[in-house]
């Protein structure tokens, strides 16, 4: 598997600099989220608020008013939660084209509860004009400053930093879900970094002789309900949902309310934090205490299906070469 080092950075340099209008916010953790080069390259389009959420939101609504398009950086948890008065009145409220760029998303960071965003996507999707978008491999970070700087609105994005796996070859668009596999048995339905562990399950699932269909979303608002609905009902024995965030809230409950809606009688099971915190740790430690990775998938659909596999962790040879945090921010902060 390719591994991208840094795909933010570049992408995000190679969009600013043909959109003048286009600003580069940071909150005091500019080479945390890869715009140290863009900083030192093009200051006339950067501007550092300080550690000072509350202003930083406040003033991109301000810049918004005046024509411009701020990229805000910083890690997810500090754009919604310490602000979310400013969010809301002075970025969602107006509508400004703001676009929050939310990197560590879930438990992408071993900095504990403080630096975790494992409630952002519950948060952000209730909130009235809001874009809220997710990547999942290198090719969707690649493509997400373009896509969502589209959009007439704010928009939130989880962004994944670092060395990230190239697991795509078309780029992020905004409401076109991946249909990665169309098997029959089983609707699997990821975002983000889970995405990479449903796809090292399935292969050995399809050798069990399970058939599973998999759904990759990079687009959580708006959500294509009527597509998942389509997609369950096209499968024996029901949904799991696997994601980097509180099942309450994220994605589990969005298919909750689809297939709820809808009436389509499906079971559904949803992996993911389960009403927890998560402490600090490296991913795939945390990924496998929460119940998050590939063989807790497994373990699911062995659960829904009542068929015995026979898939152990041998079986599920990582295909990820795993580096937890920025290559330029060995902390991981």
């Amino acid at each position: 598997m390719e591994m991208v080092n840094r795909p933010y950075a570049a992408a995000f340099e190679s969009y600013a600099v043909q959109h003048p209008e286009v600003l580069c916010l940071s909150a005091d953790l500019t080479s945390s989220c890869e715009i140290d080069g863009f900083r030192d390259r093009h200051p006339g389009q950067f501007l550092s608020l300080g550690m000072a959420e509350q202003n930083m939101l406040s003033f991109a609504g301000g810049l918004g008013l005046a024509g411009f398009r701020p990229f805000l950086h910083s890690f997810g948890v500090f754009l919604y939660r310490r602000p979310y008065d400013q969010l809301m009145a002075s970025v969602a409220y107006p509508r400004r084209r703001v676009r929050l760029m939310g990197f560590l998303p879930g438990v992408t960071t071993p900095g504990g509860m403080t630096h975790q965003a494992i409630e952002d996507i519950s948060v952000m999707r209730t909130i009235p004009n809001m874009t809220v978008l997710e990547t999942g491999d290198a090719t969707e970070v690649e493509s997400i400053v373009a896509e969502a700087d589209t959009v007439d609105g704010p928009v939130y994005c989880r962004i994944l930093r670092g060395s990230v796996p190239r697991l795509f070859d078309t780029p992020l668009r905004i409401g076109r879900m991946r249909v990665l596999s169309e098997g029959t048995d089983v609707l699997v339905v990821t975002a983000g970094i889970t995405t990479e562990e449903a796809i090292r399950a399935r292969g050995a699932l399809d050798r069990a002789g399970v058939s599973v269909r998999h759904l990759h979303l990079n687009t959580l608002k708006p959500f294509d309900a009527a597509q998942i609905v389509d997609h369950a009902a096209s499968v024996r024995h029901g949904v799991i949902t696997l994601e980097n965030h509180l099942i309450t809230g994220g994605i589990g409950s969005m298919v909750a309310e689809a297939l709820a809606e809808a009436g389509l009688p499906r079971r559904l099971v949803r992996l993911g934090l389960q009403d927890t915190y998560a402490h600090g740790g490296s991913r795939p430690y945390l990924m496998r205490h929460y119940g998050m990775d590939a063989l807790s998938l497994v373990r699911a659909v062995e659960r829904l299906t009542g068929q015995e596999t026979g898939i152990d962790e041998a079986a599920l040879e990582a295909v990820r070469v795993d580096a937890v945090h920025s290559l330029v921010k060995a902390e991981a902060l």
